[in-house]
């Protein structure tokens, strides 16, 4: 089975053997002086970027042109949240949004973060990329692992525009406005994407891809996902469950009683997606040109041009929406999504569950509780039927929800703060508005361990008002 081919324009294809002539990117060595080398991975790959510079203007991926005011709520003592040997500090927990007095007069155009992370990324309307969080394994681009109490610069990252990025458990993405990505973090697994599996990259490193501008990037925990400008996705990373969709969970044995897994180092194709029919047969799904894509811990789901919804990966708990909890190592359709006005236009995923906006309204699958029933298949989301959803976090089992001009959450405990819903309401099985920001437009809303991230429109009056009531909080 092979997949169909679409054909390339003639700037594609000009693009594409310009791209093919120029030298690969320097990737660091497998060494114990990693250190090293990885700070000359990051100069060699800044330097061959800066050099198409020269590109026109209209090729440029543009920053979100929707932009406003950062707001926080959850957690800051990084170390404690999602671990049980340590004390919590009442002062570092946050449980009602907050401006983060770091970010006052400057205006944001895209937040990320992961249901596995504890660390997110901040961009700003100029471009600029800011982490904070969690940086055991480098993951905030600083140049080390040491702890980090506030909020960073990512200053190798400064003569780009970072337009976009991505985080997994322990890594980090950043997609600049030239269509190139850089990586940082925990690469153990070959998740950053730059060749090798050097444990540990410390400053962001271009990715190993020259084949095509890159528009989306979203990572797994300890994987990660991009699409080319033709709508090509490329995986790398850990394929343990499959969850990298080449038809292999990578399992191999060193020893007789030794697992290890083929990793992924750089980005590889997706070749094909499938449907299967009830006996389990697959057919080759054609034209499929993928406009997003997902991940969970351990799952992947990509929606295409048609709306069409593929998932695979881990299946436990119905996570990917096929009716069986079974692990699919290639990307399969989603059947319920399949037909005329069902397609599915926005999707999010969380640890063990998944969340579909389509055309008949919001839909999840999975198990978003520790305990208790979970959807094998798509589901309504009956309490937010008829609302307009913009942007949905999704942390371990939190979600929140930016829907018409409020803000909607819910999650079982523990929680760190992430659902805003106050001190005394610090968990909700059931949706909740989160008061302080009823009235509020916001924009986009991006979930990690124990904290979440939202813009908040700041151009009206009322919207003004309603961010002027919020307290200030420095990180």
């Amino acid at each position: 089975m092979t997949p169909e081919k679409r054909p390339a324009e003639d700037e594609e294809e000009q693009e594409s053997k310009k791209l093919k002539e120029d030298p690969p990117p320097a990737v660091a060595l497998e060494t114990s002086e990693s250190s090293v080398l990885q700070d000359e991975t990051s100069q060699d790959s800044i330097a061959s970027d800066s050099a198409s510079s020269s590109d026109p203007e209209k090729k440029r991926l543009p920053v979100p042109e929707e932009r406003g005011t950062v707001v926080f709520t959850g957690c800051t003592q990084w170390e404690y949240i999602g671990r049980r040997n340590l004390n919590n500090i009442p002062s570092m927990s946050h449980y009602v949004p907050k401006i983060m007095s770091f970010f006052k007069g400057i205006r944001v155009a895209y937040v990320a973060g992961h249901c596995t992370a504890a660390h997110s990324v901040i961009i700003t309307e100029e471009g600029k990329a800011f982490t904070l969080g969690r940086n055991e394994k480098g993951q905030l681009g600083v140049g080390d692992s040491e702890n980090r109490t506030g909020i960073v610069a990512v200053d190798s990252l400064s003569d780009f525009a970072i337009v976009a990025a991505a985080v997994g458990r322990n890594h980090t993405l950043f997609l600049t406005d030239r269509g190139t990505v850089f990586g940082c973090g925990d690469n153990k697994s070959g998740q950053c994407g730059t060749g090798n599996t050097v444990a540990v990259i410390n400053i962001p490193c271009r990715i190993n891809f020259k084949e095509s501008r890159i528009q989306k990037v979203a990572c797994g925990a300890e994987f990660s996902m991009i699409v080319d400008k033709k709508g090509y996705l490329y995986s790398f990373g850990l394929p343990e469950y499959g969850q990298l969709g080449h038809n292999t969970d990578g399992k191999f044995f060193i020893t007789s009683n030794k697992l290890a897994y083929q990793h992924e180092r750089s980005p590889r194709r997706v070749p094909i997606f499938v449907e299967r029919s009830k006996d389990g047969h697959p057919t080759p799904v054609t034209d499929v040109q993928i406009v997003d894509v997902a991940c969970g811990a351990s799952h992947s789901v990509a929606i295409d041009a048609k709306k069409r919804a593929f998932s695979w990966g881990f299946g436990g708990y119905g996570r990917l929406g096929h009716a069986e909890p079974k692990d699919e190592l290639i990307p399969r359709l989603i059947k319920f999504f399949d037909g005329h006005n069902r397609g599915v236009t926005k999707i999010y995923c969380g640890s063990t569950y998944t969340i579909g906006v389509s055309q008949m309204g919001p839909f999840l699958w999975g198990q978003t509780k520790r305990t208790g029933e979970a959807n094998m298949y798509p589901k309504p989301l009956q309490d937010l039927c008829g609302w307009d959803i913009r942007s949905v976090g999704c942390s371990t089992t939190s979600i929140v929800v930016a829907a018409d001009e409020s803000v909607i959450s819910w999650g079982p405990s523990p929680t760190y703060g992430e659902l805003g819903l106050g001190e005394n309401v610090k968990s909700s099985t059931q949706p909740k508005e989160v008061k302080s920001l009823e009235g509020s437009h916001v924009h986009q809303v991006a979930c990690s361990m124990g904290h979440t991230l939202m813009i908040v429109r700041d151009e009206t009056e009322r919207d003004k008002e309603i961010l002027s009531k919020l307290k200030e909080m420095t990180v």
